[in-house]
């Protein structure tokens, strides 16, 4: 596990080593810690993070202006902050999880416990897929989406328009950030319920989702009972 901490406040970047530490313990590989945007920014260039614990003000600066970087990239991101009224905007840019400030262990732990499970959010969290594109971040509206493949450590976004972008967050680390219109129906595909037209049942017990434009979709075996009840 490599964690980079964003906090201008020594007290509190100490806090959050010493926490961060006793929770990861062995499994935790490299933690640096920066006090400036400037400095955030260098180290995501040159560092392949797992997680991010990221203030909203450093010295003065906005660490909005880091957000969404961050949220375009193949790390999580924890915001850690007393700006609570930032939450919505910041869970609407793809965060896995708003700590506010003070905060204690347990709520921390909290937050580092959503690495490894696949709660789904509820709807109205997410709002955009932050996407690298021409050296830009290209925020596409989730409501543009017809469905998420998995392409390796990335993730292929078939937008409504017959274009793709590409993801730098795998298939899995999307799941665990996107609402629950969203359906994994397929070790390799998630898509919005709404794109979903019916299912399909082959021969030899295979199944398809037929999209509303009429593309057809694999459904994996073990997830053909859930989504057959939630199309009903």
């Amino acid at each position: 596990m490599r964690i980079v901490v964003v906090e201008d406040e020594a007290r509190i970047a100490r806090r959050l080593e010493r926490m961060t530490r006793a929770y990861f313990g062995p499994q935790l590989q490299h933690l640096v810690t920066c006090d400036s945007v400037t400095q955030a920014r260098q180290v995501l260039e040159t560092t392949a993070p797992d997680l991010v614990l990221l203030d909203l003000n450093l010295n003065g600066q906005d660490g909005f202006s880091l957000l969404e970087s961050a949220a375009a990239g193949a790390f999580h991101t924890i915001i850690i902050s007393a700006y609570t009224d930032k939450a919505i905007t910041a869970f609407a840019y793809g965060v896995l999880d708003f700590v506010p400030k003070p905060f204690g262990e347990e709520r921390l732990f909290q937050a580092f416990a959503r690495l490894s499970t696949a709660e789904k959010k509820p709807d109205g969290g997410l709002q955009f897929l932050a996407v690298k594109k021409h050296g830009d971040i290209v925020l596409l509206d989730i409501r543009e989406l017809r469905y998420i493949k998995g392409a390796g450590i990335y993730s292929e976004l078939h937008l409504q328009n017959g274009k793709k972008e590409l993801h730098d967050k795998s298939l899995e680390k999307l799941a665990q950030l996107l609402p629950a219109s969203f359906e994994r129906i397929h070790k390799s595909y998630i898509v919005p319920i709404a794109q979903a037209e019916r299912i399909l049942v082959q021969e030899g017990s295979r199944y398809q989702l037929q999209l509303k434009d009429g593309e057809l979709l694999p459904i994996g075996r073990s997830r053909y009972k859930e989504l057959k009840a939630k199309l009903i």
